[in-house]
């Protein structure tokens, strides 16, 4: 008996954080699970995180544990601010999922730390208004108001209300139901612990946004977490804003011959080397690539490697003059456009995919924030477009009414770099169904291994690149006639069921073997001179050809432009000039900073030869 007493205080111990915060325990409990449902996307495959209940249990059982041990006249005040705070931010959540289709991201945050006075007087008009009250943020002020009425109601002397009280001859059970669902929730909830430790344990944007694309990576699943990662993420890149804003006040060019006038710098997305048909591919997917080709003034160049499978890594390092290997970060070096902004050119940044915007992922916050922060955007581009597009030849007509309205002036000196969208997932909607040229029905006989759900895919992805190769003409017609060259990369490669693997997009394991490079980090890179730019600087176009078979990784990129462009600064370096003799072709070319690719590609020939 003696033994079931001191088991009976226990379990009444157990129950004790929850009793003396019941109100505040349901309704938060509560809000956490109407959060998930308010902001379930309506799609057909949406499902709310699988351990909602038991992690949420977890959670509020150890803030009530922690609140319990706080003295009840200060825990009063405390509960009040924790009330406020998880409303707040669940409204903001709802209210940005409501309006923006997404919930609270860095993107968001970085957005409201633009915002002036006024317009968050607009956001906050908008909370009365009966459009929002009917949708979904209505559930969260419906909460709010019944959380304060019974609060409230059992204070009014005109409200008699029956006794309610707790009978204590239940609180041994109610502790034991609490312990199995603590430990339930805690056993159940530990990975996620784990990897939001690690999340939030990135010192850089950079690692975030890798930590992100891991299969197991931590899901955020109630809006205050949303909002604790959004600050963590701001800050970081704050930390690297402020390193990129003090290199752009140093930038120094001592001159410039504006040897080329106009330089176009097209960059593509997602496009594998693979499925290029002036590459070898089996299906005409570059048809106009090819017939430019022929006529010899495109140029393609054979090993070409991207240093990382993520678009905002390739970004960092494409625009910033630091190249893999040097000391420093890529942060610590100015960004080629302002060096071509310093020595007079007109640059113009045309993008389909990094504009500020409330809807974009944790990938388009850690590639668009250097380029979207206000002073770094002045300090690179005189112009910029302010719309994203279903279709990349949008993006061209962007570029002509810049031309119509005398913003870009052709005969004038122009950096002009166009962002398209490319063969990024989902392919099916990279291609106007009108210009579909590649059925499922196109691949039986070549690829009989696949599903015919897999060569529909397959079918949509090469759509997709037959697609980008009329953009990328398109832009060539439009400089062809002028003093222009012109290049042309992708951010990194893609795999659509190649050789058997099953697999589509991108697969961002830390480990790199052949395969994965070959695929993944392999990209078609020409450049195009116009027939008066090959007749007026025939000495850049004979080293044109004469480098198209070296190795080259973009992250030299921009030491290339500086060349072309004539621009003398302590920045350039030749032996990063692709097209200059001194360039150094035996640089290693390490991939995502850990593997050397040409020892990997080395290594599978000397294998394949002993077979």
């Amino acid at each position: 008996m003696k033994i079931l007493g001191i088991l009976g205080t226990i379990l009444r111990k157990m129950f004790s954080p929850i009793k003396a915060n019941a109100l505040f325990f349901i309704f938060m409990y509560l809000l956490g699970s109407l959060c998930a449902w308010t902001t379930l996307p309506d799609t057909k495959n949406a499902e709310i995180y699988e351990n909602l209940y038991l992690e949420l249990f977890f959670d509020l059982f150890l803030l009530c544990a922690i609140l319990l041990v706080i003295p009840v006249k200060i825990r009063r005040w405390v509960k009040m601010t924790l009330y406020v705070l998880l409303y707040v931010v669940a409204l903001v959540d709802v209210y940005c999922f409501v309006n923006f289709d997404s919930t609270l991201n860095p993107s968001i945050l970085m957005l409201v730390g633009e915002t002036d006075g006024r317009e968050a007087g607009e956001f906050l008009s908008t909370l009365v208004s009966p459009d929002l009250i009917f949708s979904n943020v209505g559930w969260i002020l419906l909460l709010i108001v019944v959380n304060v009425f019974v609060a409230y109601l059992p204070k009014m002397k005109r409200f008699k209300l029956p006794n309610l009280k707790w009978n204590d001859r239940y609180t041994p059970y109610a502790g034991l139901l609490s312990v199995l669902l603590f430990l339930w929730g805690g056993f159940s909830s530990a990975q996620n612990k784990i990897a939001t430790w690690k999340l939030m344990s990135g010192t850089s944007v950079g690692d975030i946004e890798h930590t992100l694309t891991e299969n197991d990576h931590a899901v955020l699943y109630i809006p205050i977490y949303r909002l604790i990662f959004s600050m963590y993420a701001n800050s970081l890149a704050s930390k690297q804003v402020d390193k990129l804003v003090a290199s752009a006040k140093s930038v120094e060019v001592d001159s410039c011959s504006y040897r080329s006038p106009n330089i176009v710098l097209i960059i593509g997305e997602s496009y594998g080397k693979r499925h290029s048909q002036q590459y070898g591919y089996f299906m005409p997917t570059t048809p106009r690539q090819i017939k430019r080709e022929k006529s010899g003034l495109l140029v393609p160049f054979t090993d070409v490697v991207v240093p990382w499978n993520l678009t905002s890594f390739v970004f960092k390092n494409v625009f910033s003059m630091h190249v893999i290997g040097e000391k420093g970060e890529w942060c610590d070096y100015p960004l080629f456009p302002e060096l071509f902004r310093k020595a007079g050119y007109n640059v113009s940044f045309l993008t389909n995919q990094f504009l500020p915007q409330a809807r974009a992922a944790v990938y388009d916050f850690s590639g668009g924030f250097f380029l979207n922060n206000p002073a770094l955007s002045k300090a690179q581009f005189d112009i910029r477009n302010d719309k994203l597009h279903v279709f990349d030849e949008d993006l061209l007509k962007d570029y002509d009414n810049f031309v119509k309205d005398g913003k870009i002036k052709p005969n004038g000196h122009n950096l002009t770099i166009f962002h398209l969208i490319g063969q990024h997932v989902n392919y099916r909607t990279r291609c106007p169904r009108s210009q579909f040229k590649f059925f499922a029905s196109s691949y039986e006989d070549k690829r009989p291994e696949l599903t015919p759900k897999q060569r529909k895919v397959l079918s949509y992805y090469d759509n997709a690149v037959q697609y980008n190769d009329s953009i990328v003409d398109q832009i060539c017609k439009r400089f062809e006639n002028q003093d222009a060259i012109v290049i042309y990369m992708p951010d990194h490669g893609e795999e659509c069921y190649e050789d058997n693997r099953g697999f589509i997009c991108r697969n961002h394991s830390a480990s790199i073997d052949w395969p994965l490079a070959h695929y993944e980090f392999e990209i078609p890179f020409w450049i195009y001179c116009s027939p008066k730019y090959a007749h007026t600087h025939p000495e850049i176009f004979k080293e044109i050809v004469q480098a198209r078979k070296r190795r080259f990784m973009t992250d030299a990129l921009p030491d290339m432009l500086l060349y072309l462009a004539g621009i003398a600064s302590k920045n350039y370096h030749e032996e990063y000039n692709i097209l200059s003799s001194k360039y150094d072709e035996m640089r290693p070319r390490i991939l995502k900073g850990t593997t050397d690719y040409d020892k990997l590609r080395d290594a599978y020939l000397k294998n394949k030869k002993k077979k």
